[in-house]
């Protein structure tokens, strides 16, 4: 009798909790679904020895996953407790600022002592800053959509500085008075540079950014006519570079790794393998390249509707870190078809509350904010099962799965965006209850003149 008391106690505070929560408890309950699938997935999927050279093992795999999703709880709730909207504003100002800072490390192979760029797999996408591993590019989404956020919001209420400035005081740069080379000085050119930056790292990774800041400004309400421009430069901007690849000049970039990846045909892959020797060169370097995406199928397919049961996958042992890039395939093998449609309903949820949250808030910089990093986290889910399930012409390239896959760093991002979303959603709810409190006093006193009457 008392356990059931104990118990009714702890399902009625937790409720008392939610009623307290000011934010949109749907996103926060999807984020906290998320993170529980994660803390599932993540155990689950990490093989009994994962390094033995290096004394990792799935215990402490797990013992990092549940210290990461520690600090996103902290995070989440940081921001939604202590965050203020003009303060995200103020920051969002230095967003490229930070963007085109840490690329610019990384493209010129810079050591500045405590932070120098370095590579994995022979491609520099990451900094180490005191022997600690930052992901730039997860950092840099994030950036710039909150630099993106005010560029907009500014745009539209007319009130860039230092353009207007240089053009009065310069003679010869008048034209930066002019709406459009206002445009272009504080979004189109800012896109274009971050996103040739990132490409000479990672086509996949410029490709996602770029997209997803050219999605935000057509949301934004910029004419689509300029948007072509943008792209239209860019093209220009990549067959420039593709043609100083083929002259050598760029023989370190990721170009060729793209051009790879474009051209590869997973039929004649298979063909090598099948036709050549087991352990020779040829054979190994087959497999490599199949050992992802044909294991990720092989995933899916053994799941079929019901999944072999959580702890049963085979994959995890075949695909190479099964648990980052390919979070959703060993989901659906463990879990079957049902467990790809929570995650899918989850992140369809997210997408639609999300909009249902622009539309509440006031003011026109929380509206783009909440935009962006709605598609931002939906649109990496979804760009992570396309490549899980092959989906064609969709690059075979790793990005991880929104607040499941293991990583430090997208995981902590991603919690960023959560706490901001959480944040934004209070002061949208405050704002809603208020509006409706002043209509409903309005409605009460005009009744009352009239029963006076």
């Amino acid at each position: 009798m008392e356990e059931a008391k104990s118990k009714q106690s702890l399902i009625s505070r937790l409720a008392n909790l939610m009623d307290r929560f000011t934010g949109d408890k749907v996103i926060f309950l999807i984020a906290l679904f998320l993170m529980m699938i994660s803390v599932i997935s993540v155990f689950s999927s990490t093989p009994r020895l994962v390094d033995n050279a290096h004394g990792i093992d799935r215990v402490s795999i797990m013992v990092d996953q549940l210290k990461v999703v520690a600090l996103g709880f902290v995070l989440i709730f940081s921001l939604y407790f202590f965050g203020k909207v003009e303060w995200y504003r103020k920051l969002s100002m230095l967003g490229f600022a930070a963007s085109f800072g840490i690329l610019i490390i990384l493209v010129l192979n810079l050591n500045l002592g405590f932070v120098r760029a370095g590579s994995i797999n022979g491609a520099r996408r990451i900094l180490l800053v005191m022997g600690k591993q930052v992901h730039v590019y997860e950092f840099v989404k994030l950036f710039m959509i909150m630099y993106l956020g005010w560029a907009l919001d500014t745009y539209k209420r007319q009130d860039f500085k230092w353009a207007p400035l240089l053009a009065q005081k310069f003679s010869r740069l008048s034209f930066l008075e002019k709406d459009l080379w206002q445009k272009v000085a504080y979004i189109y050119l800012p896109i274009l540079l971050i996103t040739l930056m990132v490409m000479m790292g990672s086509n996949s990774s410029a490709l996602f950014i770029g997209a997803i800041m050219v999605l935000m400004v057509l949301v934004g309400g910029i004419d689509v006519r300029d948007i072509g421009y943008v792209v239209a430069v860019l093209g220009v901007g990549v067959l420039l570079m593709f043609g100083a690849y083929k002259a050598g000049w760029l023989k370190e970039s990721r170009i060729g790794t793209a051009i790879g990846r474009i051209t590869q045909d997973d039929d004649a892959t298979m063909d090598i393998l099948l036709s050549s020797k087991r352990e020779s060169e040829p054979w190994k370097a087959a497999r490599g390249k199949l050992d992802q995406p044909v294991g990720a199928l092989l995933a899916i397919k053994e799941g079929g509707l019901l999944g072999k049961g959580i702890g049963n996958s085979t994959q995890k042992y075949q695909v190479p870190v099964i648990f980052g890039d390919y979070m959703f395939s060993f989901i659906v093998e463990e879990t079957g078809l049902w467990g790809a449609a929570i995650l899918i309903i989850l992140y369809f949820s997210l997408l639609a509350r999300g909009t249902m949250l622009a539309k509440e808030c006031d003011k026109y910089y929380d509206k783009v904010i909440v935009t962006g990093l709605i598609i931002l986290v939906t649109g990496q889910a979804f760009m992570h099962m396309a490549v899980n399930v092959h989906l064609p012409l969709v690059p075979q390239t790793g990005q991880t799965l929104p607040l499941v896959s293991h990583g430090t760093n997208a995981f902590l991002v991603f919690s960023l965006v959560f706490g901001i979303l959480l944040s934004i959603s209070k002061d949208a709810r405050e704002n809603m209850a208020r509006r409706e409190d002043e209509a409903a006093r309005l409605l009460e006193h005009s009744w009352t003149q009239d029963t006076t009457e």
